[in-house]
Parts: C-alpha cells; structure tokens; sequence
C-alpha cells in the first residue's frame, strides 16, 4: 500500500494516517492489551516478548499509530538495538481492520523510518503458531528471511526471528510525495 510522507513525518495513506503516537493513551492502551492478550493465548508465557506500556515508552523506542478519522486501528514500534540494528516491536492490527492493507502500510512505514535513520539492519520476532502465520507471511512479503535470534532473544520452537537488510532508498510501496 503506497503513501505520501506528511510535513512532520507521518505517512497519509488512502484512508488514514501514521504517526507517532502515545502508548499511555487510553485508546492506544486497549489496544496494545488485546495485543498482548492474543500473544498470552497463543504463546507459553517464558514466550511472549510483547512490549507492555512501560517498555514502548523507553527512549530507544518510537511508537506509532494508525489512525482514520482519529480511530486507532493499528500500531507498530521501531527499537533501536543498536546504530546499525533496529526491531520492530508491538505491530497489532485491530481484528476489525484486518485485511485492509492497513499492518503492511505499517511495516513499510517502519522501515521507511529505519531506512532513515541510518540502520543497515531490522529484524523482528514473532510466533511460530499457526496464529502467527498472517504475521509471518506479511514479513516475508516485504523481505524479511528467518534468522538466528538476535538481541537478547534465545532458541525457542515457539519463535520465529526474521531479518531484513536495509538499503538506502529501497523502501516497497512507499510512493514519492506529491
């Protein structure tokens, strides 16, 4: 799904907008709890690596949302790893929204982001369950590949770490502004 990039660095797309947002806000947290409720149903707890309120606040985290007409359907978070490495963290669609383009504008955002701010490298973790499969799926569409775990994630059958390498101005989907 392409977009256009706003005047403060958020991205328009056909029917809302991604900016950076406030995890402590009350929309937002109702939607990172049922974020985090499917992760606990379908991931044995030693398994669930979904940031919580407190972690999306930390500095080396910029969370955004996704929003038409000030409804929040999705959000997603870049986390600097290091000055090369970014992960994406917290990507959660509203089920009501889903199949809409709206988790791949996301992902595209994000990277778009990573892109500029210099990272050679993004990488993600998610579940191996068949409950993750769309997630998995959707990675591998914007090229992603499985990697070794990185960070401070270890072997688990119940994770899947993926990696995508980063080229200056290769961002998929994102059109030029107009």
């Amino acid at each position: 799904m392409g977009g256009r990039v706003g005047a403060v660095g958020s991205v328009v797309v056909p029917d809302g907008e991604i900016a950076i947002d406030d995890p402590r806000a009350g929309d937002v947290r109702r939607l990172l709890e049922r974020h985090l409720a499917f992760a606990n149903l379908h991931s044995p707890p030693e398994d669930v690596h979904a940031l919580d309120v407190e972690g999306l606040v930390d500095p080396a985290v910029t969370f955004f949302g996704y929003r038409v007409a000030g409804e929040l359907l999705a959000v997603g978070a870049l986390k600097r790893l290091d000055a090369r490495h970014a992960e994406l963290k917290s990507m959660h669609t509203a089920e009501e929204a889903r199949g809409r383009g709206i988790g791949r504008a996301m992902v595209e955002h994000l990277l778009r982001v990573a892109r500029e701010r210099g990272y050679a490298r993004a990488s993600l973790e998610t579940g191996s369950m068949a409950a993750f499969a769309p997630a998995r799926a959707l990675y591998a569409r914007v090229g992603f590949v499985p990697c070794a775990p990185f960070g401070d994630y270890s072997p688990s059958r119940n994770s899947t770490c993926m990696t995508l390498e980063l080229q200056a101005g290769d961002t998929p989907g994102v059109a030029d502004a107009t």
